[in-house]
């Protein structure tokens, strides 16, 4: 038996005719009569009564209709998923970021703006430093990253989607956050103990900030290490020291703890969507461009 099978026997059917049945599948009605009988024969079961003036269904075609449709039925439903699957409108889409990245604003607005246009995609999203979203990007864990800058292997590329400025982080109770209102230098925290990031950690600003120090003058002194940026600005409210991070850190309101702009000129970071060089899958092509063009937008 095979699909055209059924959709012959569906057709006369429906037309309980099958001149009417021949001329809706754009056959003649000797090879649509003879189907029928071979479809009869295999089942060993009438399907239609048959007279000189009039054709019905049989009991047992009346109930062989109602499975046929659904075979049917359900393969058309396999055969649009496969296609929605090749357009990228369906599966799941693994995407590592790293935990600053959701603190500016455009990127979940981008991430909303995709779960609407394609509800039917599932995104799996693990929070993960930067250095661990490459290297799960090229071990093939996930197809999607978002990262603070590093130096990236030749098998990934990436696109910029925003660029922010750098804050200095300090406790309300230290003494530069007097009279800095306006930003300070990073050559003004050449004394200070800093909370930051462990340098294994593989954070893309550590080594951000040592450029920047370096430029200063000075070596940073980490005098106390934390995975986690609210972990960080809670040390810093604590008086353990200062800190510097992306400008969208902002929006964590602590109590106890101010934040001043950093006046050097290279004092910017950015986020990157980073993604394997080869062709990228239909689904990760569109929250690319998506999430590109959203970015964009923005600027």
């Amino acid at each position: 038996m095979e699909l055209r099978h059924l959709r012959y026997f569906i057709a006369v059917a429906e037309e309980l005719h099958f001149g009417r049945a021949a001329e809706r599948l754009g056959i003649s009605q000797p090879p649509l009569s003879q189907q029928i009988q071979a479809l009869e024969q295999e089942l060993g079961a009438r399907l239609f009564d048959r007279t000189n003036r009039r054709v019905a269904l049989s009991e047992a075609g009346r109930l062989f209709l109602e499975e046929a449709r659904l075979v049917l039925a359900q393969m058309d439903k396999a055969a649009d998923v496969a296609r929605r699957a090749q357009l990228g409108e369906l599966g799941e889409m693994k995407i590592g970021f790293t935990s600053s990245a959701p603190f500016n604003s455009s990127i979940p607005k981008s991430i909303s703006v995709f779960r609407q246009s394609y509800p039917a995609v599932h995104l799996n999203l693990e929070e993960m430093s930067s250095q661990a979203v490459t290297d799960a990007l090229l071990e093939g864990s996930i197809e999607v990253g978002l990262i603070r800058p590093l130096v990236l292997s030749d098998h990934l590329t990436h696109v910029e989607l925003l660029r922010e400025p750098l804050v200095v982080v300090l406790s309300a109770e230290h003494p530069l956050a007097a009279g800095t209102e306006a930003g300070l230098h990073m050559k003004a925290l050449a004394d200070e103990p800093f909370v930051f990031f462990p340098r294994n950690y593989g954070s893309g600003l550590y080594a951000q900030l040592l450029s920047l120090a370096r430029s200063a003058g000075f070596s940073p002194h980490i005098a106390q290490e934390a995975g986690e940026a609210m972990t960080i600005i809670g040390l810093v409210a604590a008086g353990l020291g200062v800190s510097v991070l992306p400008a969208s850190y902002q929006r964590m309101r602590i109590d106890g703890v101010v934040y001043r702009r950093l006046l050097d000129p290279e004092a910017m970071t950015a986020v990157w969507l980073v993604q394997r060089r080869e062709v990228p899958s239909a689904m990760a092509k569109a929250f690319v461009d998506l999430l590109t063009r959203h970015a964009a937008k923005q600027v």
